[in-house]
């Protein structure tokens, strides 16, 4: 029977944590998804790029928000054992209080493992993948850009300006500048068309003049009609990998000056120490707090709903463990900043977490 009892305690846990960590999660995404759509609006990439880019961003906002579900389903299982008078199953069938506090140490120790692995290899990963897609991807959208009066830049090199556009798609006076390192050529027509199909991508540009600037010589012609490729833009989004984006062994060999070339796109600069450092932190430090957070929680389970300032109190251990939660999340930043708060950081869950173990354990004995 006891082992009933403890499954259906893992089982209320993991559906709660899942089903609350899958809803928070869609709403989370769904709101970044929507400023994601400034790679279509205004750099002018394709749909199906838009979809990779937002999907393969999952990862890094469930990793973002586990440590707050799990302690926000820890206290919500707890809190409802208490009011629905549960807890006295588990005292009739001989499970203690502690317990059932180790059985919540031992399952928040799965979680700790579950976070650093998603932290620190599927969320870098995903992200990485995300960036890739956006790096090897064209401006699909271009053609949709194409404002009246309006100097557009979207892609590196490129300046484009369209005085008027009719009806009938046919475009006015427009203006192109395409710099090439020190070359450059400028082209003015006094009229063009956009084709935009699947065969060809290019604006048809009639009766108009190119200036061609080349190592400092300049040639000048006219011309009747001339197509201006727009198939091979290269994007001006951001391709370069960020630190949060870097494989975790790659960021471990550069912190510690060890030679990996496995990631050519990053070289290991003095300058980035801080941020690796910070960024290994939140990989694989971080989630050490949350067995501590889910202990200051089981503190729910010495207090009775027909004790005097019982929501008091309550609302005093919620307070403990949400600042423990904000104090994990936040003050790892000031932790390379700092030697005394590095130590602060890095030492606290072990001597809280035993203290409050032995305080959690004497309250039981003494009840």
């Amino acid at each position: 029977m006891k082992k009933l009892i403890i499954r259906k305690f893992y089982k209320d846990i993991l559906i709660f944590f899942l089903v609350s960590l899958f809803l928070t999660g869609i709403i989370v995404w769904t709101i970044q998804a929507v400023n994601y759509f400034d790679f279509v609006t205004e750099d002018g990439h394709g749909l199906k790029i838009y979809f990779y880019y937002s999907i393969l961003n999952f990862p890094k906002i469930i990793q973002k928000i586990v440590p707050f579900i799990f302690f926000i389903t820890i206290f919500y299982i707890l809190i409802n054992l208490e009011l629905k008078n549960e807890t006295y199953i588990f005292w009739i069938h001989g499970i203690s209080k502690k317990k059932i506090l180790n059985l919540t140490i031992y399952f928040s120790l799965i979680f700790m493992f579950f976070q650093i692995i998603l932290s620190g290899y599927f969320s870098p990963l995903s992200q990485l993948k995300a960036r890739n897609y956006i790096k090897n991807s064209n401006i699909n959208f271009f053609t949709s850009l194409i404002k009246e009066g309006v100097f557009i830049n979207i892609t590196d090199g490129l300046t484009i300006f369209i005085d008027e556009k009719n009806n009938d798609g046919n475009f006015k006076n427009i203006f192109l500048e395409e710099k090439i390192k020190n070359n450059s050529k400028m082209i003015y027509a006094s009229n063009g068309l956009l084709i935009d199909n699947k065969f060809q991508k290019i604006f048809k540009l009639f009766n108009g003049q190119v200036i061609d600037i080349k190592n400092s010589k300049i040639n000048i012609f006219n011309f009747d009609e001339i197509n201006f490729s727009l198939k091979n833009l290269e994007t001006k989004t951001t391709t370069t990998p960020k630190i949060q984006e870097i494989d975790t062994i790659i960021l471990l060999s550069c912190f510690f000056n060890i030679e990996n070339n496995k990631f050519e796109s990053f070289k290991c600069n003095p300058n980035f120490i801080k941020e690796i450092r910070v960024e290994l932190m939140n990989r694989l430090y971080k989630p050490i707090y949350i067995p501590l957070i889910v202990m200051i929680c089981c503190y729910l389970l010495l207090l009775s709903k027909n004790h005097k300032n019982y929501n008091i109190k309550v609302y005093i251990i919620f307070f403990l463990a949400f600042l423990l939660l904000v104090f994990s999340e936040v003050s790892v930043r000031y932790a390379v900043i700092s030697t005394n708060f590095m130590y602060i950081y890095l030492f606290t869950p072990f001597p809280v977490f035993v203290i409050g173990y032995f305080l959690f354990t004497r309250i039981e004995r003494n009840a």
